[in-house]
């Protein structure tokens, strides 16, 4: 076996090896920004759920105010989400 061979064979692997190296880094950067993202997304969702609180707060203040019955309201709103789901799963 020639010194020219083994040479090629020595570039071979060191070529896989560098492609190998710039996709793990490609890898690297992606899962970095995938992150961030997941950061921001939960920053978002959390102050999302603090102003949906403060608006429910809000309406249950009103609807008190009014003697609406809140409770009878959002138990109305779930039965009729049920029955919607129930006939969409039939169809």
């Amino acid at each position: 076996m020639g010194l020219g061979s083994t040479a090629k064979k020595i570039q071979k692997v060191a070529d896989i090896a560098e492609d190998l190296y710039k996709k793990v880094n490609e890898l690297k950067t992606q899962l970095e920004d995938l992150r961030s993202t997941v950061d921001e997304t939960n920053t978002r969702v959390d102050g999302m759920e603090q102003e949906l609180a403060e608006q429910r707060a809000l309406i249950e203040a009103l609807a008190e105010e009014r003697g609406v019955d809140t409770e009878a309201v959002v138990a109305e709103v779930a039965a009729d989400t049920d029955s919607n789901t129930a006939e969409t799963v039939s169809e």
